[in-house]
């Protein structure tokens, strides 16, 4: 019916409907208060939806269309920095900006992929390279890694399985998605989000992570905790595969980090060892390099690895706690652009090898019954040459 010749009541009631609407897509949030975006629990989903603080706020949308139909984009405007979160994607961070200074890459896949047209044993195991176009996806957690055959014991039977490419956490929906500000604190705001990884005769893994910023500052954290909700001991494995392309990466940038040891994962990057730091422009043909580290800390364990611009201007940081993650792996695809031009600076449990590979070296932790395990990193901007100065010579005190 017409709005204009339909009766004053029902227009009335038109009018409240699109008043009520407009009120649930823009909202406030009171300090420290529970916001739910998304709850399997409660059978909640707000859809295209705002908040709004002092200075910040939080949208969420749906996109639409191709394979990105159906995939919930959140993105968070803190002010001094920006970062998009994918709650479809395992809560995955899409891309970070704070100013002119963007994290993330120009994948050939695009755009964001919804898991639900991804297969993961596509290619031998390599479906997982499906959906692969965010600046951080978490690999793991049952397993991660190359693809491969592994043993596990099932139902009493060693058996064997075909593992797929970095594992499944970061095809997995959130089930549950809230914001939080905690203003008589620190004033920090937060994304929270929970996955489960779960399986009958498997792994019963829960991750709930945190990816928070305090506006203003030109850092933010991501603060994750895995916990095994099974009756019986699980391994587990986490490799947060943090991707930095153009403009940061070119020709010439270079990376710090405080190394113990350092080896190639194959002869080819071995070959290259000697140059491991420093890397080339778009080069088509080129064939990846992989470089496993094991990092130096200080006294409570603390290590830091940089990417610096060829500039000087400009530069990335991770900080993290090697009695979390112990290792470091070094991606570099210096391809052509059309191709994936990228690196990639990955704290870790272990190496990206597959999972029999790393059990054998001792690098998959178990987590006990009902145990929790706790991770966190924070990522910093560094804008101009003297802070770039600053956060290297951090490096080198190690």
């Amino acid at each position: 019916m017409n709005s204009l010749f339909a009766p004053a009541g029902f227009r009335a009631i038109c009018s409240l409907m699109l008043c009520c609407f407009s009120l649930s897509w823009a909202t406030g949030v009171n300090a420290g208060q529970r916001h739910v975006l998304i709850s399997a629990k409660e059978n909640v989903h707000v859809g295209d939806h705002q908040i709004k603080g002092d200075g910040w706020s939080v949208t969420m949308k749906r996109l639409h269309g191709g394979k990105q139909q159906g995939v919930d984009l959140i993105t968070v405007d803190a002010g001094s920095v920006q970062f998009d979160v994918i709650p479809t994607r395992g809560m995955s961070v899409y891309q970070v900006r704070s100013g002119e200074m963007v994290f993330g890459w120009d994948s050939p896949v695009d755009p964001i992929v919804n898991p639900a047209f991804i297969d993961l044993e596509s290619r031998g195991g390599l479906g997982w390279l499906e959906g692969f176009n965010e600046w951080m996806v978490r690999c793991g957690l049952e397993f991660a890694g190359h693809p491969g055959t592994d043993t596990q014991v099932v139902d009493g039977e060693e058996k064997s399985m075909d593992l797929t490419l970095h594992g499944k956490i970061g095809n997995i929906p959130a089930r549950e998605v809230e914001v939080t500000y905690d203003e008589k604190g620190e004033g920090r705001l937060r994304i929270r989000g929970v996955i489960y990884e779960k399986f009958f005769y498997g792994p019963k893994l829960k991750l709930v992570t945190e990816i928070s910023v305090i506006p203003g500052q030109s850092t933010y954290r991501i603060d994750d905790t895995v916990t095994n909700e099974s009756s019986l001991p699980q391994e587990f494995q986490i490799i947060y595969h943090a991707n930095y392309g153009a403009p940061l990466l070119s020709k010439g940038a270079t990376m710090h980090a405080a190394i113990q040891s350092i080896e190639g994962m194959n002869d080819h990057a071995t070959d290259h060892i000697k140059d491991h730091a420093t890397y080339l422009g778009p080069t088509s043909g080129f064939a990846e390099q992989v470089y496993l580290i094991e990092p130096k800390a200080d006294a409570e364990g603390k290590t830091i690895a940089v990417l610096e611009s060829a500039d000087g201007q400009q530069a990335a940081s991770i900080t993290w706690n090697v009695n979390q993650l112990p290792h470091l792996t070094q991606w570099k695809n210096t391809a052509a652009v059309e191709d994936g031009y990228v690196t990639g600076i990955e704290p870790a449990t272990g190496y990206p090898f597959n999972r029999m590979v790393e059990r054998e070296a001792g690098r998959v932790p178990v987590l006990q019954p009902g145990q929790t395990r706790r991770f966190t990193l924070d990522f910093g901007f560094h804008k101009n040459r003297q802070s770039v100065q600053s956060v290297i010579s951090k490096v080198n005190a190690l």
